[in-house]
């Protein structure tokens, strides 16, 4: 079984969306600035080879009614051609686009989770958006967070590590560029040894 791990980009003050998130700006306004580091024309190689990681390592991808809803139009599609696992309180049929299905789930993150891993095999799951992110740190469900730290102030928008617990984390990996740093952590478990 994979990793079921969470890839945001970061603003310096904790910010993973700018404000009002809606169809026109699916990241908050200012939001894109956060993956710039993504699509520009010359990235850098350190950028490159973290973005192929977390491509390659993606069997399934677990996301949140929100950034399905403002997200799909955005793409035209998925990030990530594997299965994908939309928490939802209303029940839908399956959406079958170019390079995915898209599954509803309507009772929670173990149910998703559990579908998502299947689908998943030996791979990731991906878990995106910043509520869901929220849900699966608060639950114990996630095993790795890889913030990507963006070298701006946003000011205001949506926050990645509000209202939660105590979560402990051991850092694994820095990779640094010019535009970005990526942090890799473990989420450390209760009563697991770090």
């Amino acid at each position: 079984m994979g990793t079921v791990v969470l890839y945001k980009s970061m603003s310096l003050d904790g910010f993973v969306a700018g404000p009002d998130i809606g169809a026109e700006h699916p990241m908050g306004k200012g939001g894109m600035r956060l993956h710039e580091w993504m699509f520009t024309d010359r990235p850098d190689p350190r950028d490159k080879e973290v973005v192929a990681g977390m491509n390659a390592s993606a069997g399934a991808v677990v996301v949140g009614r929100r950034t399905f809803d403002v997200g799909l139009p955005h793409w035209q599609d998925t990030p990530y051609p594997v299965p994908t696992f939309v928490l939802t309180h209303q029940a839908r049929d399956e959406l079958v686009m170019k390079s995915a299905t898209f599954t509803f789930v309507t009772d929670g993150i173990k149910t998703a989770l559990k579908a998502a891993q299947v689908a998943a095999g030996d791979k990731d799951v991906i878990v995106m958006g910043a509520q869901a992110g929220r849900q699966f740190l608060d639950a114990g469900l996630l095993d790795e967070l890889q913030i990507n730290l963006v070298p701006v102030v946003l000011g205001a928008g949506t926050r990645l590590l509000d209202d939660l617990g105590h979560i402990e984390l051991e850092r694994t990996q820095v990779i640094a560029s010019n535009a970005v740093t990526h942090l890799r952590f473990r989420v450390v478990k209760e009563g697991a040894a770090a």
